[in-house]
């Protein structure tokens, strides 16, 4: 059979209707989608040690044919699997301590391959950290010194598909698929970038001759994906900032002046450079694309009032819209009080509204009396026009969906864009995922912020917790106490809102204690926040639906339970919720999770966010920050941005290079680039982009 990249997986020889199946499940439909099913891991088996050379006190990696196998019961209850490998040198026994359960695994006649440390029980005895059935038996053509010296593979697998059996597929046909595969990556780049060649890179990773030539073959698939994905959002910034021409704003320094003389405070150092920043934005020809990004406390919405009035004064409107209606009335309280010397009142649109109020203010919008308006999704209804609209700001912008993004973006014309984000982002995640937008950062916080007191406590640690948030309440401050679950289950032992909200009331009496959760009404969570946000509740006891939103500066004390079970750029801003006003705040981590501990010490000792983000980046992965931008179809499979650092920089610089010279990758030379784009990120070509 010819075999071609988008021949179905179904027609090699080996496969057949019901494999197939199983490679369904795993996404795997073509012979190009097996090529591409890279190995999860290794078992370096360079270094194999003759059963005879095993010696006791040492690690050893093994290979013998299963020639006995037994479970063992011992007079304490523990039930441990034995087998008896044999290699042309000897026989060894391997035993695994409470995993009776590889008893249906492991097969006598099995060719084995075991690590571990050899001890000393009743003779030598290999108890195995890991094994792997190199084949079944009677499969003598796998003898173990066909094994030995080389690097194997173990694929992700399935229920019906084991790793062994993809492996012996993919290494029987790699050779016929790799024959099928044209490198796409122009030579312009190629001769820049220090990759492998696409054949040789796949070759590494299905076929390594070390670990370290598969960690080669794996860059140069993280190239490529950084590359395609560079060029998505290359396309998407020229479209957004060049192809349409925005706005040149004028800096007339009226009410930009008026409002920096009345503010009660000196802006920060980074304040000023983001303004600065957005202000040559504004006043340039090509339209603005900004993102705004900084820590809890260090000033975003300020600078983006600035930008708002440099709008008005240019004779223009702009909009602020926020996620939530709590978030929204925040906003438009603080945006009220800065703008109250320069006798500018904010309009604030929001769906709590009566039908009246918001026609009302619908009117004053399409007539160009509002000015500055602050709102919630409500906004972007049809039934709300513009008279004339300047400047689009998005708070927590990774909140909304592309689509409602843009539904507000395309109420003006071409307004400018800045978007603000409280969630702090890795350099190579912002490069990553942003790259379509100039960044701003804000570092600094105000010369008066205090960092909130974070310490780690165990349940033995309770009754005085309990204590110290009480004398808090009794001081006229107030608490929250945030937990991972809403309800009870019998299969996670965790302590959930619903019940904790009940106890605590009882504990604490005769303080007030609110709950709020996800599976509430907007409604009703709203109507609780406002009444702990107005002081009419001592503690909230709630889920992570406050972890961006709500401002109470009252509140001195936020209790995790649990924290092991968040990240730690989640805890960052359950923390930011704290410490807001003139009292110091405070963080308590309560856990007994001892393994969890370092981790949780190791965030306690640091309050910079984006530090934090970088640690959560590592431990966690591009999932837990990406947000909604990953609804685009950005997931990334062979690149870690918490290495790949340079592989990001020099994706961008290339992407950047070719997307100057052909915005639309219509030359001859980038059709089959284009062709590879689009079947990567089906959606991303028209969603990446915000307008």
């Amino acid at each position: 059979m010819l075999l071609a990249l988008d021949t179905a997986v179904q027609f090699l020889k080996g496969v057949g209707p019901r494999r197939a199946e199983a490679f369904q499940r795993m996404g795997i439909a073509t012979v190009e989608d097996l090529l591409y099913h890279i190995p999860h891991r290794y078992l370096d088996a360079t270094t194999v040690t003759p059963i005879a050379k095993a010696v006791v006190g040492r690690e050893v990696t093994l290979v013998g044919r299963v020639v006995s196998k037994a479970v063992v019961p011992t007079r304490r209850g523990l039930r441990i699997f034995r087998a008896v490998i044999r290699d042309s040198s000897g026989i060894v026994e391997c035993a695994w301590p409470g995993q009776a359960y590889l008893d249906r695994i492991i097969k006598q006649g099995q060719l084995l391959l075991v690590t571990g440390p050899v001890k000393h029980y009743h003779g030598r005895q290999v108890v195995p950290k890991e094994q792997v059935v190199l084949a079944d038996a009677g499969d003598e053509e796998r003898e173990d010194d066909m094994v030995r010296g080389m690097v194997l593979p173990v694929y992700p697998a399935t229920e019906g598909l084991s790793h062994r059996q993809i492996r012996r597929l993919i290494s029987d046909h790699l050779d016929q698929m790799l024959k099928c595969v044209e490198d796409t990556l122009p030579e312009c780049v190629s001769s820049t970038i220090d990759v492998l060649p696409l054949r040789q890179a796949l070759l590494a990773l299905h076929r390594p001759a070390s670990p370290g030539s598969a960690e080669a073959g794996r860059r140069r698939l993280a190239f490529d994906e950084l590359f395609d994905l560079q060029l998505v959002v290359a396309r998407a910034r020229y479209l957004a900032t060049t192809a349409q021409k925005g706005t040149r704003f004028e800096i007339q320094k009226k009410l930009t002046t008026a409002l920096k003389d009345a503010l009660p405070f000196e802006l920060t150092a980074g304040q000023r450079k983001a303004i600065r920043e957005i202000s040559a934005d504004m006043t340039s020809s090509d339209r603005m694309h900004r993102l705004l990004m900084g820590d809890v406390g260090t000033g975003k919405t300020v600078v983006a009032l600035f930008a708002m009035l440099l709008a008005m004064e240019n004779d223009y409107q702009a909009v602020f819209m926020a996620p939530t209606e709590l978030l929204a009335e925040q906003h438009a309280s603080t945006v009220g009080s800065l703008l109250a010397p320069l006798g500018i009142v904010p309009e604030l649109l929001v769906g709590r509204l009566s039908q009246g109020e918001k026609q009302a203010i619908r009117e004053r919008i399409a007539d160009g009396t509002a000015r500055i308006i602050v709102g919630t999704h409500t906004l972007i209804q049809e039934r709300t026009d513009f008279w004339r609209l300047g400047l689009a700001v998005i708070d927590e912008q990774h909140r909304f969906g592309v689509e409602q993004r843009a539904a507000l973006i395309e109420k003006g014309e071409v307004p400018d864009v800045l978007l603000l984000s409280a969630t702090p982002i890795p350099r190579t995640l912002a490069l990553t995922l942003y790259g379509d937008l100039d960044i701003s950062t804000l570092r600094q916080k105000p010369v008066s912020h205090r960092p909130v007191k974070t310490g780690v406590r165990s349940s033995n640690d309770r009754a005085a917790i309990y204590g110290f948030l009480q004398e808090q309440c009794r001081l006229g401050r107030q608490a929250f106490v945030v937990y991972p679950v809403i309800e009870e289950s019998e299969r996670v032992d965790l302590k959930a809102a619903t019940t904790m909200a009940a106890e605590l009331e009882k504990r604490l009496a005769p303080l007030s204690v609110g709950l709020v959760h996800g599976k509430m009404k907007g409604e009703e969570r709203d109507a609780v926040m406002r009444r702990f946000r107005d002081g009419n509740l001592h503690v909230l006891v709630a889920t992570t639906v406050i972890e961006v939103g709500i401002d109470v500066p009252n509140a001195t004390v936020m209790l995790i339970e649990h924290p092991e079970r968040f990240g730690l750029a989640q805890l960052h801003q359950l923390r930011g919720r704290v410490g807001r006003g003139s009292a110091e705040g405070h963080c308590i981590l309560l856990t007994d999770d001892y393994s969890a501990t370092k981790r949780l010490k190791q965030f306690a000792r640091t309050s910079d966010g984006f530090r934090i983000a970088e640690l959560d980046l590592k431990e966690r992965g591009i999932g837990e920050l990406a947000g909604v931008r990953q609804s685009g179809g950005f997931n990334l499979r062979y690149a870690d941005l918490a290495t790949d650092d340079d592989l990001v920089n020099a994706a961008r610089r290339a992407a950047l290079g070719i997307i100057q010279s052909d915005p639309d990758l219509s030359s001859q030379a980038h059709t089959k680039l284009r062709a590879r784009i689009g079947r990567r990120y089906a959606r991303g070509m028209e969603l990446f982009r915000v307008g």
